[in-house]
């Protein structure tokens, strides 16, 4: 007799012990009186000694069936117990989510609000890598993942945080320095601050022409290429330059007066998009789904994640 088989043997043996008879416990499992009396005959064959003695009008436990009936009790009981756990855990959250996320968007927009989701769950541990490459979020054993660009489609489930506009900037001083740009034109006659990832390719500074299309300018020249944007905004504040950012970098600075916009009207914001990405799976783990809700709440609430451009013109220089 196999594990399953045993066990419906016993949940037979118990119902009827309980009922007084085949057919009480044949209603109770939802099965035929006959299917009872087989699984207790099996279990009986299975132990080795008569559980019950029966006659076509009576039933009744021997020695042996009593002293097992006392112990399948407890070995079903252990079973509810077993599954009420396992219930438990999933409406509880419980257990380590590992996230990925860039070093400047996990410093600056995730870290600040991890503390409210472990007070939120205190079930939950939270292991974060800061790696601005990108990763294969399912080999590489991550539950989250927050990534920023252009996003390709793929097999995991991407939920929007925000659109990653960019907005050309540079410090007041600079500015008394060397000027207002006018033009796009103009940028050839300035300090240009550009990022370039580590893979060698540079954020292209895209502008609109009159009749709406889309070039390039040419930032070859450009005095500093750094790899993380964070630098490229520190030097951008200390008047190194003009650099091209995303706004979520330079609102406080705008705020501030730190930074002054330039362009803007013929500016081209580019189309990235901050996502936060999982495995697509049919049930997903109690851990993680109150881990993205979580986090989708909080980045809506950031302000710097969702500056209208138009609210732009109030800064420009």
């Amino acid at each position: 007799m196999d594990s399953s088989q045993r066990v419906r043997a016993i949940l037979s043996f118990v119902q009827a012990a309980d009922a007084g008879s085949f057919a009480g416990a044949a209603r109770a499992l939802g099965i035929s009186s006959a299917a009872v009396g087989k699984n207790i005959a099996g279990l009986e064959k299975a132990l080795g000694v008569r559980l019950m003695n029966r006659t076509t009008r009576t039933m009744k436990l021997t020695e042996e069936g009593e002293a097992f009936l006392h112990q399948a009790r407890i070995g079903l009981e252990a079973l509810d117990s077993a599954t009420q756990a396992a219930i438990a855990h999933s409406a509880t959250p419980m257990g380590s989510v590992r996230i990925s996320t860039s070093v400047g968007f996990g410093r600056e927009q995730l870290t600040p609000v991890l503390p409210g989701l472990l007070e939120k769950y205190p079930g939950l541990s939270v292991e974060v890598d800061f790696d601005d490459r990108v990763i294969d979020l399912v080999q590489d054993g991550y539950d989250i993942a927050l990534r920023g660009g252009r996003i390709p489609d793929s097999s995991l489930v991407s939920r929007p945080i925000c659109d990653f506009n960019l907005v050309l900037v540079a410090a007041p001083a600079y500015l008394d320095r060397h000027g207002i740009p006018q033009t796009p034109a103009d940028l050839a006659r300035h300090q240009l601050l550009t990022r370039r990832f580590l893979g060698g390719r540079v954020v292209p500074w895209d502008f609109r022409n009159r009749d709406g299309s889309i070039i390039t300018q040419d930032i070859g020249s450009a005095v500093m290429k750094l790899s993380s944007p964070e630098a490229i905004v520190e030097a951008c504040v200390a008047g190194a330059g003009i650099a091209n950012i995303g706004v979520h970098h330079a609102w406080k600075y705008l705020l501030g007066g730190q930074l002054k916009v330039l362009l803007l009207d013929v500016h081209h914001p580019g189309s990235f998009e901050m996502t936060l990405q999982y495995p697509h799976r049919a049930l997903v783990a109690p851990r993680v789904r109150v881990t993205v809700e979580y986090l989708l709440e909080r980045f809506a609430q950031l302000e710097e994640l969702h500056v209208p451009l138009a609210a732009l013109k109030d800064y420009q220089a």
